[in-house]
C-alpha cells in the first residue's frame, strides 16, 4: 500500500486539505439521513454510497472511525424552510395512519435497501424524535447567548445579530446575507420573524398539529436544522472531524448548523465538511419534491417507465463509484448497462485471480513486470487518497486484470514475479474491491432454469441410454440435497426428504 497522506476536499476552505484528525487515531464523522416519508431512490443511494466508502476507507487506514448519521422524523417542513406542513405528518394523514407508522415504514425501506447495495450501517443511527430533550437545551443555550429570540411561541435564530458580533454565515456555501434578505419572498405565516433570513429552532404548534412536544415556549415542535446540531453535539461532542452530507444541504441545513452550534457551543462544529453531488436526470437534480425520481426498488425490479430493465445492487453501487463522488453523475439506461458490464468484469478479475497459484519455479524475474503491477497497485491506493476518487481507483484497477489475466491465460507463469508481488496483487485486489470499494459478487442466475436444463440432460441420457451420466446428474443433485423424480408423465424434481 502507498505511503500517501490522505487528502480531502474541505468545503469550508473550497481547497484540499491533509486529513488530520483532531484526536487520532479516533475518527468522528456525521452524516445527514434521509427524512423517512417516502421510500429511498437514487439520490440517497449515491449520499449512502459515498459515505460508506469514506467510511470503509478510514477504518481500512486504521482509524477507529464514530460515524452517526441520523433518521429526521420530524421537523422537516415541505419547503424546507419554515413554512408548510411536515412532510412526516402530512404523508400520515393522507393515509390516515400514526405519523411513527410512516417512520417505522420508510425506515425498514431504507435498511433494506441499503443492505442489498453493501452499504455498512453506522456506528450509531439517532433520530429527531428521539431528542426532543437535547434540541431544548440546545434552544435555550442559544437564546442564553443572545443569538436567538421568541415570538408568539416560536424561537428564532437571529441571523443578523449573530454575523454584527464577528461571527460567519453563508462561509460554508458562499452566500451573502445581504443578498439573502434581499432575495427572499415574503412568506405567508412568518410575520413573527425579525428577518426573512432568521431561521426556527422550535415552532409552535398549531391545534391541528400531530407531532408536537412540551417545551418552555409551550407546544411545538424542533426545527429542521436543530437536530443534527444537537445529535451530533452529544456523540461526537462540540467539534469532531467531518460533517458530511449531500450538496443540496449546504444551504440553508449545514448553513444553519453551523451557526447554531457556533451559538450554543461557542466554537464550529466540524473540522472537514465533505459533500456529495447530485445524480441529474436530463440535467435536473433527481428528487421527490421534484416528482422526477425512481426508487430504489424500481430500479431493482425495473418497474418504471424511465427503465429499461432491472439493474441489480452492485450495479448501481459500481455505477455511483464510476465517478468521482464531487462531481455530477448523469442517469441514463445506457450508462448503467455499461456499470454492469464494467462491474461483472471486476467480478471476473477476481475469479480470475482467485484461481491463481504462485508458482516456484526457478525462473528469472520480470524486474519490469513486478515493478509494473505493484505501481498500478500504488495508484489504485493513491486514488483512494485523493480525496476518495473512486474513478482513479476503479481505472487502476482495471489495468491491474489485464495482468491477472496474462497469468490467468498461461501466457506467463507466475514464477516472473517475485513472491511479495504476486501476494500484493492477489491482497489488495480483494481488499479494494471487497473491502473499500464494498462490491461483492452477485450470481445472475435463475436456479429453476438451471435445474431444467439439467433435467433436460438427463432426459436425453435416459433415453440414448447413458446410464453414467444419469448416475453423475443424480449424485449432483443429491449433493445439492435435491431429488430427480421419474414419473409416467415426465421427469420433475423435489427436495430431498
Amino acid at each position: 500500500m502507498t505511503a500517501e497522506k490522505l487528502v480531502v476536499y474541505n468545503t469550508l476552505s473550497r481547497k484540499k486539505e491533509i486529513f488530520e484528525p483532531i484526536h487520532a487515531p479516533n475518527v468522528g464523522m456525521y452524516v445527514c439521513g434521509p427524512t423517512v416519508y417516502g421510500e429511498g431512490h437514487l439520490g440517497h443511494a449515491r449520499s449512502a454510497i459515498t459515505f460508506d466508502i469514506i467510511f470503509r476507507y478510514l477504518q481500512h487506514l486504521k482509524y477507529r472511525v464514530r460515524y452517526v448519521r441520523n433518521i429526521t422524523d420530524v421537523g422537516h417542513l415541505e419547503h424546507d424552510a419554515d413554512e408548510g406542513e411536515d412532510k412526516i405528518a402530512k404523508k400520515a394523514k393522507l393515509e390516515k395512519v400514526e405519523p411513527m407508522e410512516i417512520v417505522q415504514r420508510y425506515t425498514e425501506y431504507y435498511h433494506d435497501a441499503l443492505r442489498k447495495l453493501n452499504v455498512l450501517p453506522p456506528s450509531i443511527e439517532p433520530s429527531a424524535s428521539g431528542h426532543i430533550p437535547e434540541q431544548i437545551r440546545m434552544v435555550e443555550e442559544i437564546l442564553s447567548s443572545g443569538f436567538a429570540y421568541e415570538s408568539e411561541g416560536s424561537v428564532y435564530f437571529d441571523v443578523e445579530k449573530f454575523t454584527t458580533n464577528g461571527n460567519k454565515y453563508g462561509h460554508l456555501s458562499g452566500r451573502i446575507l445581504e443578498d439573502l434578505i434581499s432575495g427572499t419572498r415574503s412568506l405567508d405565516g412568518q410575520q413573527s420573524k425579525k428577518s426573512s433570513a432568521d431561521f426556527a429552532l422550535w415552532k409552535l404548534a398549531s391545534p391541528e398539529h400531530i407531532m408536537k412536544w412540551d417545551s418552555p415556549w409551550g407546544q411545538g415542535f424542533p426545527g429542521w436544522h436543530l437536530e443534527c446540531s444537537a445529535m451530533s453535539t452529544k456523540y461526537l461532542g462540540e467539534t469532531f472531524d467531518i460533517h458530511g452530507g449531500g450538496m443540496d444541504l449546504m444551504f440553508p441545513h449545514h448553513e444553519c448548523e453551523i451557526a447554531q452550534s457556533a451559538a450554543a457551543n461557542k466554537k464550529e462544529p466540524a473540522k472537514y465538511w465533505l459533500h456529495n453531488n447530485m445524480i441529474t436526470i436530463n440535467g435536473q437534480k433527481m428528487g421527490k419534491s421534484l416528482g422526477n425520481f425512481i426508487t430504489l426498488n424500481e430500479l431493482f425490479s425495473g418497474k418504471h417507465t424511465l427503465l429499461e430493465q432491472a439493474y441489480s445492487p452492485m450495479t448501481i453501487r459500481f455505477f455511483t463509484l464510476q465517478a468521482h463522488y464531487r462531481s455530477t453523475l448523469d442517469f441514463s439506461n445506457d450508462a448503467l448497462k455499461a456499470a454492469n458490464k464494467a462491474y461483472r468484469k471486476l467480478m471476473n478479475g477476481m475469479k480470475m485471480l482467485n484461481s491463481l497459484e504462485y508458482s516456484n519455479e526457478a525462473i528469472e524475474k520480470d524486474q519490469a513486470l513486478n515493478h509494473e503491477i505493484n505501481k498500478i497497485i500504488d495508484d489504485c491506493y493513491k486514488g483512494m487518497s485523493d480525496d476518495f476518487n473512486t474513478a482513479i481507483t476503479i481505472a487502476s484497477l482495471f489495468n491491474l486484470i489485464k495482468k491477472i489475466n496474462v497469468f490467468y491465460l498461461k501466457q506467463k507463469s507466475t514464477a516472473v514475479l517475485t513472491q511479495e508481488t504476486f501476494e500484493n496483487m492477489k491482497a489488495s485486489y480483494h481488499t479494494l474491491v471487497t473491502d473499500v470499494l464494498g462490491l461483492i459478487d452477485e450470481v445472475p442466475i435463475n436456479p429453476e432454469g438451471l435445474i431444467r436444463g439439467m433435467l433436460e440432460i438427463y432426459k436425453e441420457a435416459k433415453e440414448n441410454k447413458q446410464y453414467d451420466k444419469v448416475d453423475q446428474i443424480r449424485t449432483y443433485f443429491k449433493e445439492q440435497g435435491l431429488a430427480i423424480k421419474d414419473m409416467k408423465h415426465g421427469i420433475d424434481w423435489a427436495y430431498e426428504e
